[in-house]
């Protein structure tokens, strides 16, 4: 069986991780993949991103199925792409994409379906925007209504701060379009999960809740970043939690799948949080999370190219998903002046041998054969343990045998209060 993984981040080397585990998986080719997923046993790094070349490469390679790992491909129809070529491939269609694409598009789609979120305003001109900003009871969370990289949402607890960042996003335009267009809205206090899921349409599969921390500092405090590190499961998440999930987001959410006739047979991520008034939808994703995917992965007992299988094939219903008891704690390791600008061509080292496992994220195989920084979020360490405390002191004491200049990580992932 051949695999093809398109994305080249920490994500996608623990996708490729966990599908080489089947025995059946003879070659696993990433797209273009990074310096970790070119270490891997069975994995090719192949150096193509655009969608005509993915679909000629999987044609002639006679790819058995497609997973993708970037939410911007599945945004621009590439799933749609490989079905009309007759290629089994995980993810939702183009349409079903917006769910993720467009802030303002499943926010409609939630109100529709009666799936329980925050109130909120959609605004595509600036000065509405701001004279709605003098109408608010603060904090308030703006956020761009389309793909940012995880880096779109900022909690605003003043006027000042919300009109300067209206002003970036609306004005400055500092991401390329994707905030052009605004949601502001409520804030909700509480403690927030993440909850990834696969689909086939007919059902929607939960798998262990996660915890993301997106700030950049400890305390989460800075500016949001594509994750600094996460824990699985989510101690918040608790049995009335989940079934209130359930109830008001998992179910609600295939209806309305199915009711619009999308086409989704993929990962969906469920972005809630738990406050003191219930749980609550924030946002969809429909891809395997970063850094989620690299602590919830390696915790799932059933076979993963089994899973991804039985989806493509519409035969979800029947799988019995397992998992092995237990806690992971990813932690990030990022580059100096991450989220803004950063230095990169560092030689990554390592000393001594790790008790959990490394996934390597913006990192690149040098021509000396060295391993080099080669983006913002360079690698992430995944330690497991019985409890969560002894899978947090498993991936500190690994992250202190990796260095490279510069190496920058928080100290603070998966304290609980």
């Amino acid at each position: 069986m051949k695999v093809l993984i398109i994305g080249s981040g920490g994500r996608e080397h623990a996708l490729v991780a966990k599908v080489s585990e089947n025995s059946a998986v003879t070659k696993v080719y990433c797209a273009p993949g990074n310096g970790g997923t070119g270490r891997e046993d069975k994995c090719e790094n192949v150096n193509i991103t655009k969608i005509d070349e993915l679909l000629a490469f999987a044609i002639k390679n006679k790819i058995d199925f497609t997973i993708v790992g970037s939410e911007e491909w599945l945004v621009q129809g590439i799933v749609d792409k490989f079905k009309e070529n007759g290629l089994k491939i995980l993810g939702p269609s183009k349409k079903a994409a917006m769910l993720e694409g467009s802030k303002s598009f499943s926010k409609e789609f939630m109100k529709k379906y009666k799936i329980k979120t925050a109130a909120y305003e959609f605004f595509d001109n600036t000065n509405d925007a701001i004279d709605y900003l003098k109408k608010c009871e603060y904090p308030i969370v703006i956020k761009a209504d389309g793909l940012a990289a995880g880096k779109g949402v900022v909690i605003c607890n003043d006027y000042e701060t919300a009109q300067k960042c209206i002003n970036d996003f609306m004005v400055l335009d500092i991401f390329k379009g994707s905030g052009k267009n605004i949601i502001i809205e409520e804030f909700l206090e509480g403690v927030e999960a993440s909850i990834l899921s696969i689909t086939d349409g007919k059902v929607i599969l939960p798998f262990v809740s996660s915890k993301d921390h997106k700030q950049i500092f400890d305390g989460g405090i800075g500016p949001n970043t594509g994750g600094m590190g996460a824990i699985a499961p989510n101690p918040y998440c608790n049995e009335e939690v989940l079934d209130e999930f359930y109830k008001n987001i998992l179910t609600p959410t295939l209806k309305g799948i199915q009711t619009e006739k999308m086409d989704y047979t993929g990962i969906i991520f469920f972005g809630i949080m738990i406050t003191k008034k219930g749980v609550y939808l924030l946002e969809y994703n429909v891809r395997f999370g970063d850094p989620e995917t690299q602590a919830v992965l390696p915790l799932m007992k059933s076979d993963f190219t089994e899973l991804i299988v039985s989806a493509i094939d519409g035969k979800l219903e029947n799988f019995n998903l397992q998992w092995n008891e237990g806690y992971s704690c990813c932690l990030i390791a990022a580059s100096k002046g991450y989220p803004g600008n950063y230095d990169t061509g560092l030689e990554i080292t390592e000393s001594g041998k790790l008790d959990g496992k490394l996934f390597l994220a913006g990192a690149v195989c040098g021509d000396d054969g060295t391993i080099r920084t080669n983006g913002g979020r360079v690698l992430g360490i995944t330690g497991f343990g019985g409890t969560l405390e002894i899978a947090r002191d498993t991936a500190y004491a690994d992250m202190k045998k990796i260095q490279f200049a510069g190496m920058y990580h928080r100290t603070d992932i998966g304290k609980i209060n």
